[in-house]
């Protein structure tokens, strides 16, 4: 199985959703970065995805994008040769 890394913050409910499917699919360990806390971490997580918003969300070394991202692959079905690969 796959890590999943997500850069989150406190407050995001789009964050909480995407946890919320993922434990849905099984998943229990999810790597939280909390870039609300440490501005060095929003800097990377920019640097690495290009993007600005949270969350963003990795399985293994692929960044699958943010809530609405990880929705699309849970309803094409890729979510899971993802999770399972």
């Amino acid at each position: 199985m796959n890590d999943i890394v997500m850069y989150t913050t406190a407050t995001c409910p789009y964050c909480r959703a995407a946890e919320q499917l993922l434990h849905g699919r099984g998943i229990k360990d999810i790597s939280f970065v909390r870039v609300d806390i440490d501005p060095q971490k929003r800097a990377e997580m920019m640097e690495r995805t290009g993007r600005r918003s949270v969350p963003q969300i990795y399985i293994g070394n692929r960044h699958v994008g943010g809530f609405d991202d990880l929705q699309a692959l849970d309803r094409s079905g890729e979510l899971n040769h993802l999770l399972n690969a």
